[in-house]
């Protein structure tokens, strides 16, 4: 850590968005101040609004890293800001490039309408709280708009408006089922979307979820579940590994999966489908892994690294190639590159009613969340 005495809390990094995807192109943290001045600028949750109201007054595109300290890997001190800070404030400053794998959390923050900034409220900085804020983060950033909404923000993701999960309602807060209702069809109607999506996180939504589904939406049960990475591992000879591949090799894949699963879906709804993760790949590490048959691709996923937590997404086998082990092929080098890039937590989302969910379970992951996925398709005129 430093030479300081005192017990370590998440400290913090403020960030605007083009300033995140470079330190993602890079692979470290290492902002120009590294060196100008030696070191990289931190705060802790108590001092970050100072320099955020420097830096960024009333600026609706902030961003804040919550750092682990104990995994910072560099030379920690605290020493004096500018002389207008309180003179017994000390700030924490890293001297050296900071890992991406410090980065527990990429969160949101934005000035009040008066354009200063609060102190911001951390999520718990355990499994459960780093899995809640992971996906929620990831839409924010790849989204083309954000509109504030009763008990949480939406997202408009201009280029694909067939892509009902970039292009929601991300509630975590207090919403009843009128509110949510009223709010998509503001929101997601005024974009000119035939759907309805709100994502609804957290034990005390439920009631909010079952009013959804009374009211005619598909409301998906989701059950977050968490594993610790492990340490790096070396390939087995003759265990079978996933490779890492580039989008249009799965381009096939994945447009005969939409139309196996979606009957109806449209040529163009299909590419926006694919093409969808333009948008997250510059704000996120993102890794196509599949599996091979013959030269042809029968089982693929998608691995996103955000700093330390990597999430495991869209895991499917060809129905002609299954119970043949690719599932565990894809987990087991998905955990794999998560450990080289020095993540200590894999995270995904299991339907609660759905079998995954228990082949997750035999497999190490723990249930760590709950959250509802409610969508309502408009009628075709």
């Amino acid at each position: 850590m430093g030479d300081d005495s005192r017990v370590p809390e998440p400290l913090l990094h403020l960030v605007t968005i083009e300033q995140w995807r470079a330190a993602v192109a890079a692979g470290v943290l290492a902002p120009p101040s590294l060196d100008q001045v030696g070191f990289v600028h931190l705060s802790t949750a108590e001092q970050v609004h100072l320099p955020a109201g420097r830096m960024f007054p009333g600026r609706p595109d902030v961003w804040l890293l919550v750092l682990d300290p104990d995994r910072l890997g560099v030379e920690v001190r605290y020493e004096p800001g500018l002389p207008t800070d309180p003179t017994s404030m000390l700030f924490p400053h890293a001297y050296g490039p900071v890992p991406l794998a410090a980065v527990t959390a990429v969160l949101p923050y934005r000035p009040g309408p008066d354009g200063l900034f609060a102190p911001p409220v951390l999520p718990a900085q355990t499994p459960a709280g780093r899995l809640s804020t992971f996906e929620p983060s990831l839409l924010r950033r790849a989204a083309t708009e954000e509109v504030p909404v009763i008990g949480g923000t939406a997202v408009l993701t201009e280029p694909y408006p067939a892509s009902y999960q970039h292009n929601a309602l991300l509630l975590d807060g207090e919403v009843d089922t009128a509110q949510v209702v009223a709010e998509s069809d503001r929101v997601l109607g005024g974009a000119g979307l035939p759907h309805r999506r709100a994502r609804l996180t957290g034990d005390h939504l439920a009631a909010t979820a079952a009013g959804l589904a009374r009211r005619g939406w598909t409301v998906l049960p989701l059950i977050g579940m968490t594993a610790p990475v492990g340490e790096p591992v070396e390939p087995v000879p003759g265990q079978a590994w996933a490779e890492q591949v580039v989008r249009p090799r799965l381009r096939s894949f994945w447009s005969a999966d939409w139309r196996r699963n979606q009957p109806g879906i449209t040529a163009a709804e299909v590419t926006q489908l694919i093409a969808r993760h333009d948008a997250e790949e510059t704000v996120v590490d993102l890794r196509h892994l599949a599996v091979f048959a013959r030269f042809v691709p029968v089982a693929a996923c998608i691995l996103k690294i955000d700093g330390g937590t990597a999430l495991i997404d869209a895991v499917t086998t060809d129905p002609a190639h299954r119970n043949q082990g690719h599932g565990d092929t894809l987990l087991r080098t998905a955990r794999a590159l998560a450990a080289a890039a020095g993540c200590d937590l894999l995270v995904l989302q299991a339907v609660a009613d759905d079998w995954p969910r228990q082949w997750y379970a035999r497999r190490g992951f723990t249930e760590a969340t709950r959250s509802w996925e409610a969508t309502r398709v408009l009628p075709t005129p």
